[in-house]
Order: structure tokens, then C-alpha cells, then sequence
């Protein structure tokens, strides 16, 4: 009773949490998003909690929490709200298995567009939608849940009981669409429009007014704010700083006598690259081929399994993706980042253009020593030309991916889990 002043605290407490959860939206989507990619923001919330403990703890002079205190507490705030946040999931689940919350739509349209979002609702249960049917003047379709025309719309809202309804036509039938809206104003159901341009927006497409004339942008960059550049760039700058006071100043010399001894010719690979913006920039590796294979530098051959080029030392460096670490250097210049898409070599990147034509929105930012593409198991090439399509095909659909979700939690992501790999041996360089 003496300290009812604590109680201020757990007021601030819950309406920060309320604040911030709403500014990072944590719940937003709640039942739609994987729970791994909810740990990140409980952390977050748990280290602005702790952060906010602290400094009323030091303005009240309050002694009665020690350091244990705190650690106790956020260790034990972030498996509460992570266990809490799990078993609500796993309670919507099962409701909506039982058909509990399940509201029903119904969409308008039939080509390929409204199929892929029917799909989609399909193969997400979880969501909480069940589609009911299709509605399209076009009557000969081969589709089994195709129940009737648009003038049917507001029979079929009674019948079926619906409760919102997406649009899915081209925007030439203009009219119609505006025509399906009102009678859904009328009846006071939710309309949702799919753009039949939405086919060429990136999963990031974002909308904002220029004046009043509100316009999407086809894909989103973070990095070209300012501040995430700065915050990228500082991050970079430690690791880098950091690795080389504490690595590179006695294993560079280490490394380089045994490569010495190994094989004649130079320490280093210094090979052109393709940088941001398209610019041509020198890539710093260690050597782990043998000095005519490496000055044959124009070369598209990839490197394979037991490849007679690379040396014995060239061998282990390459498994434990020691080759990697000059660039560092790289990084330290600027001509790289600590993660991001990885350069190509000049030769590789022309023989990727004529694989993807979408090839230069990975240039849009710095490349990365690791990359998300390579955590996911995409690195290096095949000598089979279709497979060898389909994985740089995946790889840089990644790579773009990374450029349009980039968050600096998913920097940290990226890196531990390349030195994950790295430990288990999955992780090997190109």
C-alpha cells in the first residue's frame, strides 16, 4: 500500500503496449500472417516494455526491482504474449474448421483473376471466407459453382446469405462495376474491386495521392528513404569494422601463406561485378582456383563438385565460405552491403538478362556478401539449361522479393541464418 505509485506504472505499461502494437501492427492481419514472422514485433513490444520499466523505475527511485527483476521480466513477458498469441490462433483455426466466423462471398467475374483469388481463399481456410460462388453474363463456362448472371446479384445475396462481395472484371465494364456497387451499398454488404491490372503490381504496390490525383506505385523500395540507407549503412559499418578488428587483420596473412603454398599466383580473385545501379564494380574473394582459371576471368563456367580448377585449399575455402571474407573490403568501400542480392559476374549477368528480363530491378540496391535467395537454398548454377533457368528464375524473384519486403529485422534474419548454415555446412559460396 505504500507504493500505490507502482500502479501508475501498469497503467503506462498497457497503454504503450496499446500504442505501440497498433504503430508496428502487430495484430493487423492477425490471422493471416505465419507465426514465426510475429516474433520479431512481440520482441519489439517486449524491449519498448522493458525499455519503459527502466526509466520509470530510475524517476521514482524506486529500489525494490533488481537487474534480476528485469531480466526475468521480459524474458518472461515475451513467452506469455508469444504463447497467448499462439493458443488464440490455434483457438480461430479450430472455430473456423467447424465453420464458427466463416463469412461467405461471392465473386463477380470468372477469368483467370477471380479463379486465382478463389484459390486462394480456398487454400486459406484460416482466414475466416467461404466462397459461395461466381456470378458472369458469360454462361458458357466450365465452372460448377457459377451461379448465375450479375442482374442475379441481390436474389443471390439472399439466398446465399453473403456478406461481401469482390469484383473481378476488367476495367472496361466500367459502368457495371459501378452499377454492382451501389446495389451492395443497398444492402449493406462490403465491395472489394481486384484491379484486372493487379497482375502487374508486385506484392509491395503501394497508393498515394500526388495533389488529388491518387496514384500506385507498381513496386516499393524502403531503401530509397533516406534513413533506412543510413540505418543499413551503419549496421554495415559495424559488422564490418567490428570482423575486421577482430578476424580479418590475422587471418587475411593466415590464410594467404597457405594459398601461397598451395598454388602460384596472387592471394586475392578480383573479379568485375554488377553493382547497383548497373555500375561495374571490383569483387575482392580469396583465389581458389588455379592461376590460369583464374585469370580466365570472362568465363561462364560454373564451378562444380570436385572441379579439377579449384585447389585443395580453394576447396575448403569455398566449403566453409572463408573465400567470401575480403569482401568485406567491399563492404567497407560501399560497393557492397552486408546482405542483399548477390553480384553477378559480368558474363553470368548477360546470360541471366536473356533468362529474366526483370534482371535489373535487383540492381536497385546495393549487392550483398549473403542474400535472401541464398538462405533459401539458391546459390550457385547447373549445367542443365532448363534447371539452371528455373532456379536463377527463382533466385532473383527473391532477390526482388528482399528489395520490396527489406526491413533491418530481416537483415538480422538473413544473417543468422547464414551463419547457421554455415556451421551445418549447407551454406557454400559461388
Amino acid at each position: 500500500l505504500e507504493r500505490n505509485y507502482m500502479f501508475i506504472l501498469l497503467l503506462i505499461s498497457n497503454i504503450i503496449w496499446i500504442s505501440s502494437a497498433r504503430i508496428i501492427k502487430q495484430y493487423d492481419n492477425f490471422t493471416r500472417r505465419v507465426f514465426f514472422f510475429q516474433i520479431l514485433p512481440i520482441i519489439k513490444l517486449v524491449i519498448i516494455q522493458v525499455l519503459v520499466a527502466i526509466l520509470f523505475i530510475f524517476f521514482t527511485k524506486e529500489d525494490l526491482f533488481t537487474r534480476n527483476f528485469i531480466l526475468y521480466f521480459s524474458i518472461g513477458l515475451f513467452f506469455t504474449v508469444a504463447i497467448k498469441d499462439k493458443l488464440i490462433k490455434m483457438f480461430i483455426k479450430r472455430q473456423r474448421r467447424k465453420g464458427i466466423g466463416v463469412r461467405n462471398i461471392i465473386i463477380i467475374g470468372t477469368g483467370e483473376l477471380a479463379d486465382n483469388f478463389a484459390n486462394f481463399i480456398k487454400s486459406n481456410p484460416v482466414f475466416g471466407y467461404k466462397v459461395s460462388g461466381f456470378l458472369d453474363d458469360i454462361q458458357d463456362i466450365n465452372n460448377s459453382l457459377l451461379l448465375g448472371k450479375i442482374n442475379d446479384l441481390e436474389q443471390i445475396i439472399k439466398e446465399k446469405e453473403i456478406s461481401e462481395v469482390v469484383i473481378a472484371l476488367p476495367l472496361s465494364k466500367a459502368d457495371l462495376i459501378e452499377d454492382i456497387i451501389k446495389k451492395c451499398d443497398v444492402n449493406a454488404l462490403n465491395s472489394y474491386v481486384i484491379p484486372d491490372y493487379f497482375k502487374f503490381l508486385s506484392n509491395k504496390f503501394t497508393i498515394s495521392l500526388f495533389g488529388n490525383f491518387p496514384l500506385i506505385s507498381i513496386r516499393s523500395n524502403p531503401l530509397d528513404e533516406m534513413q533506412w540507407r543510413f540505418i543499413k549503412r551503419l549496421f554495415d559499418l559495424t559488422i564490418s569494422i567490428s570482423i575486421s578488428i577482430l578476424f580479418l587483420w590475422w587471418l587475411i596473412p593466415i590464410i594467404g601463406l597457405l594459398i601461397k603454398i598451395n598454388s602460384k599466383g596472387p592471394i586475392f580473385f578480383i573479379q568485375e561485378r554488377v553493382g547497383k545501379d548497373g555500375m561495374i564494380f571490383k569483387c575482392t574473394k580469396f583465389r581458389t582456383m588455379t592461376l590460369k582459371a583464374s585469370l580466365e576471368t570472362n568465363s561462364d563456367m560454373p564451378v562444380t563438385e570436385n572441379d579439377s580448377r579449384v585447389t585443395k585449399i580453394g576447396s575448403f575455402l569455398r566449403k566453409t565460405n572463408l573465400d567470401e571474407i575480403p569482401q568485406f573490403i567491399n563492404v567497407l568501400k560501399g560497393d557492397m552491403s552486408i546482405v542483399g542480392p548477390r553480384p553477378h559476374a559480368i558474363p553470368f549477368n548477360r546470360n541471366y538478362t536473356q533468362m529474366v528480363e526483370e534482371i535489373r530491378l535487383r540492381h536497385r540496391i546495393k549487392p550483398g556478401i549473403t542474400g535472401w535467395a541464398q538462405v533459401r537454398g539458391l546459390r550457385g548454377d547447373v549445367f542443365d539449361f532448363e534447371e539452371n533457368r528455373q532456379r536463377t528464375q527463382k533466385r532473383i524473384e527473391r532477390d526482388i522479393w528482399y528489395i520490396e519486403n527489406w526491413t533491418f529485422w530481416l537483415d538480422i534474419q538473413i544473417l543468422f541464418e547464414t551463419i547457421w548454415q554455415i556451421f551445418r555446412g549447407k551454406n557454400k559460396g559461388n
